[in-house]
Formats: C-alpha cells, structure tokens, sequence
C-alpha cells in the first residue's frame, strides 16, 4: 500500500458503524489563528482526512480514494488517511461530523446526491444543511445491469420481465429506498414497462460494492448503480450493461445503449462533491476548496476521470451552495412525480 494513501493510524478501514479515531488538526488561517507556528501549519495542510459515509467498495469510497490517489500524484498533499462510518444513507456520517465539529476541520466528508433526497424526505435527524459545502467535482452516470449470463439480453426483456410481474425482477441498488439507485430503477422501469414504480422489487444495500455482490451471487437479478463502479470492478467481464441514464454513449463503456435511445426520456447524472463540518471557518473552507480546484484542473486527474468514465461536473465553493438548493428543487419534484416522497 502506497505510504501516502494509509488507512488513519489507529482507525482501520472498517465495513461500517460507530468508530473512534485520532482527530487531525484544522489548517491553514485557523492553525495560524490558534497559534502554530507558519512552518507547522504549512506542514499540516499537507494532510487530509476523508469521512466515507458507506461501506468500502461503493460510489463514495471510489470517489474518495480516487481524490487521495491524485491529490498525492500531484503533491498537493503529503498524507491521506480514510475513515469509513456507514448507516441511514450517509447520515450516521453526518451526525458524527456535526457532533465533533470542532476537531474535525482537517476532514472532507464525500456525498452525492443522495445527501439531497434524504434531506428532502424530511425523515432526517441531522441533514446536509448542518454542513460546509467545499465542491462538487465529478458526475456519475446511472445504470442498470446484469449478470453476463442473465437470460435478459438488453433492457427491453428485462422491462418486459418487469411488466409481467414486477415481483419477480429483483434489484438491487447501495443506497436507501427512496434514494438514488432506487429512483433510477423506479424511474427506468415506471416509463419503460409501465408498472407503479412502488410495485419495483428493491432491495437497498449499505454500498455499491455490497449490491454489486448481491448480483454476483445470485441474490438480485439486476442492479442500478453509478456506470464508473461497474467500469472499475475486476469482474467487468461477468456483467452486461443494458442501459445508462447518459444522453449518449459514453465512450469508456461503447455497447451499452443509452435509455434515450432505447426511446426512454431518462437523463441523470450523479454529481459527487465533498463538505466540512459545521462552522468551518472561511479560510479553512476556502483552502480545502482551492485545493479540489487545484486538483481539478490537473491532467493527473483528468486521467482519473476518464478511467471511471466520470464526467467533469466541478463546482466552486460559492456555485455548490447554489447548485445544491437547484438539486434539491428538481429532487423534490422527481420524488413527487413518482410517489416516493
């Protein structure tokens, strides 16, 4: 394992629940406010932390670990450490970070647009408003698929399985009913075999790694997930993608046809950004946007990218704010429309 990217010294990456670790201190003006020296404080921006709210192996895991890979490639940061917290769809995460706020302003927490449906459930304790968005940086597209030896050769079997009877297609997806994956297949199956999306067969798992197993071993018959996670498995070869939510076809997966093509009007890009805790003060917040900017703009990342088939979806500090009140506007909407508010 590459000595820049460990695991937090006394917090093992771990599948999931409650853990204590050894907090990193706050950078830049704050450290320098609080009385470290300027040599001491340029040495701890050379650290970060990432909060991953789910399993290892899903969408948020990738993306983080992707981030550290590049931000350490690029010498833009020295050490990286991870912390897995999984539970309700990120907000065991969320809660933690609030309720330690104070010593967590060296960690970014990864989330996506699941951070925004759970929100606009209202069902929520502790919610993605509690935070500081820093930025929002690449979209991922949704996809449906199945196992390479599935007797449903493209979608349209697979919807016309679902029509018949819709109990009998199981899915599986790594977030929460009413979350991301399982609005992808509500939405999917809903307009192409015209069943009630509450009478789609969804089964949710802790992350994407986790439904990609279940598929693997037979528990599920399709999944719906982020097309970067079915890229990067090892088992690539053992799947058949039958559609992505992109208006086209994406480049790094050629054969799998888009639902637009397959005369669905279904569009959808799963934007990933990172937050800081609460009351995180502006310089530090600022630095930790810069830094992702910084990233952004790199070859080394752009590299990254096109490995996972993501698409450049960077907004700034100050554009994720707005972004995020525009996401949960249409989410608000999307979950009305298919009754799954």
């Amino acid at each position: 394992m590459d000595p820049k990217t460990r695991p937090h010294p006394r917090m093992p990456i771990a599948a999931g629940g409650w853990s204590r670790r050894q907090t990193l201190q706050g950078f830049g003006a704050a450290l320098m406010a609080a009385g470290m020296p300027v040599a001491a404080a340029a040495q701890e921006r050379r650290r970060l932390h990432f909060l991953i709210p789910a399993a290892a192996g899903g969408g948020w895991d990738q993306t983080a670990r992707a981030v550290a890979e590049s931000l350490t490639r690029t010498q833009l940061i020295d050490t990286v450490t991870f912390e897995h917290l999984s539970g309700e769809g990120g907000g065991r995460a969320i809660a933690y970070l609030v309720a330690t706020a104070e010593r967590q302003q060296g960690t970014l927490m990864v989330s996506s647009t699941p951070i925004v449906l759970r929100a606009v459930r209202g069902t929520a304790k502790s919610t993605y408003h509690e935070l500081t968005p820093i930025a929002a940086l690449i979209g991922d597209y949704a996809a449906i698929a199945v196992r390479a030896d599935s007797p449903h050769r493209d979608f349209a079997s697979l919807a016309a399985a679902v029509k018949r009877d819709p109990g009998s297609v199981k899915v599986a997806g790594g977030s929460v009913r009413g979350g991301m994956d399982h609005l992808v297949a509500a939405q999917a199956f809903s307009l192409a075999a015209g069943v009630n999306p509450q009478n789609v067969v969804y089964y949710p798992y802790d992350a994407g790694g986790d439904a990609l197993n279940a598929l693997f071993t037979g528990q599920t018959d399709a999944l719906a997930t982020g097309l970067g996670e079915l890229i990067a498995t090892p088992r690539r070869g053992d799947l058949r993608i039958l559609a992505v939510s992109a208006a086209e076809r994406v480049p790094e997966a050629p054969e799998a046809p888009t639902m637009r093509e397959l005369g669905h009007d279904v569009t959808f890009v799963n934007w990933r950004g990172f937050f800081g805790p609460p009351q995180l003060p502006a310089a530090v917040a600022d630095a930790h946007a810069k830094l992702l900017g910084d990233l952004n703009r790199s070859p080394e990342w752009a590299e990254v990218r096109h490995r996972y088939a993501w698409q450049p979806l960077y907004h700034s500090r100050a554009e994720f704010a707005a972004f995020l009140a525009a996401e949960e506007a249409n989410a608000r909407r999307v979950l009305a429309s298919l009754d799954l508010a």
